[in-house]
């Protein structure tokens, strides 16, 4: 294998790791929403964490060769950008999890299935960020119906959140307990708007290449 297929090959795995995340992320939350901080909570957090950790060494990889290789030397800049720029949004799925494992909060049985949409919202526009970001490198007429997804679930996810904070906050509830359930709402929101401002990018980053 050539030392450009083998990179093209580690940048496949480091997308396997996105939608691996993304679904691991979904899990974690509807268990959560369902149990609280349970046993299989838990184990769906573990396997958030360790998919990051995962995903660190690999983009860790690629930087490596295409500096020690000098491998796709006019797409170089870019690759490395969004290879970055993915990192990101891993990194939010494992932090939002993360919130949810140390802070505990009490999700009031009201807003639970409109938190387990939002978290369904971003993680299915994660993964179609991912699938824009593969295809990136394959196929762009491909790459821009993902990235039209990604917009729409973009938008979805926004509507979501935005409904739900303005129904807590017309509650009777107090107002620490809003701001907090507000604060998740933001975080599991954020994974949406990183995928939106990745796919800016990667639009850019195509059309410089049918430059």
């Amino acid at each position: 294998m050539s030392k450009t297929k083998a990179l093209e090959a580690t940048i496949d795995q480091f997308h396997d790791k996105l939608i691996d995340v993304s679904l691991s992320f979904n899990k974690a939350i509807k268990t959560y929403l369902k149990e609280g901080r349970s046993s299989d909570f838990e184990k769906y957090s573990k396997q958030v964490k360790k998919i990051e950790h995962d995903a660190d060494a690999l983009r860790r990889d690629i930087e490596k060769r295409l500096y020690s290789y000098n491998l796709l030397p006019d797409l170089r800049a870019d690759v490395l950008k969004l290879v970055e720029n993915l990192d990101k949004v891993i990194n939010k799925f494992e932090e939002v999890t993360y919130m949810f494992y140390a802070q505990k909060p009490e999700i009031p049985d009201d807003y639970r299935s409109q938190f387990k949409e939002l978290g369904k919202l971003s993680a299915e526009c994660a993964e179609s960020m991912c699938k824009a970001s593969r295809a990136y490198f394959r196929d762009l007429t491909t790459m821009r119906d993902y990235a039209q997804k990604v917009y729409f679930l973009e938008h979805e996810s926004d509507t979501c959140s935005r409904n739900l904070i303005e129904e807590i906050f017309a509650s009777p509830r107090s107002l620490a307990e809003k701001m907090q359930l507000r604060q998740f709402i933001d975080g599991i929101a954020d994974i949406a708007d990183e995928a939106e401002d990745f796919i800016d990018q990667l639009l850019i980053f195509a059309i410089k290449r049918d430059v």
